[in-house]
């Protein structure tokens, strides 16, 4: 349901004063698509009638466990400021992808008009010198039974001492090959920032149409099932925060190199619907609560660079966030896993939504852009992350002992990288909301 607060009825303008509005909104999008692409069709809900620009959001976030005054508060004092620091250090700066991939489901031929499209690779002699070290591998055994016996209830707890090491084993929801190190680089998220590359046309709108299209509905209903709503909600969130970000750091002149904020496009692309800016802080909240379900496995973790004192600083971080008692008191269960899968169909069901996943991973090979394919991959192995912390169920071995959570340490790198982007995202839209009303009127 789309919120409401400080609106007034139509009747209470008067129909001269609604009409000039209007003419002015339409203008202002007008201007806006003669320089930008139109992804926004994608999962458009209609507005409600009224006239205000700025959307108050209040009351807790659909399908969560905390309300978006909290989330905003503690995203602001918290979640925000740790993650900024903690993506600069080392452990979290290098990132393993596969960026020259053949797109499984069409010829790629994106383009792109900047040079801001091609991502600058790390030379060998950059990376830290850990991560050339080869993973643990698991056995054959435990591989079978990382993947988990299909059934239909979720456990919300991970055992206390968890971490056993990186290893080297594939997401179940995701595509891309752990294993096949020949063909990943790395590459310093710093040097590569996600921003407005110039990447439009038919190529980028064809991705976005094969998401909502072949992998979740467009528009959900009631009707939908609550795990394909989530799914939904999850794309629609990852698409906004995406959205924001292009926008945040736009190029505003090209001649001068002059870089900006695009409230115009903030506005046509997210802040105009708000399910999507409903869908951000849903994801967001989705990828929180799996932080901090892993809270002791990723307290625990080896976070080695070579650099003894930047390692500890980065651990102390990772400890201040998902331990924060400021956090964990305030919204201490941000999306409840648990009443997923339920049924005699959830193990199906879990299936059918984790093949629709790992598609979606699948077309991110199909990116023209270079930078936008890195990020693109990046924040996909996030949210399969997330997907595989919230929904791994603890089978048992022989012994009847409980098996762990077993994670790569790209997987945490994109977790966390992921949970940075969603926390900048729900900070600008918070931050930028009210600036929405000062956009210049196009002539």
């Amino acid at each position: 349901m789309v919120n409401q607060v400080n609106r007034k009825p139509c009747t209470e303008w008067g129909w001269s004063a609604i009409g000039a509005l209007v003419v002015v909104f339409m203008a202002a999008i007008v201007a806006t698509l003669r320089n930008y692409p139109d992804f926004s069709r994608f999962g458009r809900t209609s507005e409600p009638c009224g006239c205000t620009v700025a959307k108050a959001y209040t009351g807790i976030v659909e399908d969560c466990c905390c309300d978006y005054e909290t989330v905003n508060r503690l995203n602001k004092k918290i979640v925000h400021p740790i993650l900024q620091e903690l993506v600069t250090f080392p452990f979290f700066r290098y990132f393993k992808v596969k960026l020259w991939c053949d797109c499984e489901f069409w010829p790629d031929d994106g383009m792109c008009k900047l040079r801001d499209c091609s991502v600058c690779e790390c030379p060998e002699s950059e990376f830290p010198e850990p991560f050339k070290k080869p993973f643990h591998v698991l056995s054959d055994y435990e591989l079978m039974c990382q993947e988990g016996r299909q059934q239909a209830s979720v456990d919300r707890t991970i055992d206390s001492k968890v971490f056993k090491g990186w290893v080297e084993i594939d997401n179940p929801w995701t595509h891309d090959d752990e294993a096949d190190n020949a063909e990943l680089t790395y590459v310093n998220l710093q040097l590569n920032p996600e921003r407005y590359t110039g990447y439009s046309g038919t190529s980028a709108r064809r991705i976005w149409d094969a998401i909502y299209s072949d992998n979740c509905s467009k528009f959900p209903s009631d009707e939908l099932c609550q795990e394909k709503r989530v799914l939904y909600k999850l794309i629609s969130g990852l698409h906004s925060s995406i959205s924001v970000h292009l926008a945040a750091d736009y190029l505003l002149d090209e001649a001068t190199n002059l870089w900006g904020q695009n409230l115009e496009i903030m506005y046509d692309r997210v802040l105009r619907y708000p399910d999507r800016v409903k869908n951000l802080y849903f994801t967001f909240l989705f990828v929180l609560r799996a932080v901090m379900k892993a809270a002791d496995y990723l307290e625990q973790a080896e976070y080695n660079t070579g650099n003894p004192m930047e390692d500890l600083k980065t651990q102390s971080l990772v400890r201040q966030l998902v331990h924060h008692p400021n956090l964990r008191a305030s919204c201490p269960l941000p999306f409840d896993e648990a009443k997923l899968w339920q049924g005699h169909s959830g193990p199906e069901l879990k299936l059918e939504v984790q093949k629709q996943f790992k598609n979606i991973s699948a077309l991110m090979d199909c990116v023209g852009c270079e930078k936008c394919r890195l990020w693109g991959k990046l924040q996909v192995l996030g949210l399969g992350t997330a997907l595989k912390i919230l929904f791994s169920v603890n089978s048992h071995n022989l012994e009847d002992k409980p098996l762990q959570l077993q994670l790569q340490r790209n997987e945490v790198i994109a977790l966390m990288n992921l949970l940075n982007r969603l926390s900048e995202s729900v900070k600008l839209i918070h931050e930028m909301g009210p600036s929405i009303g000062k956009i210049p009127k196009a002539s």
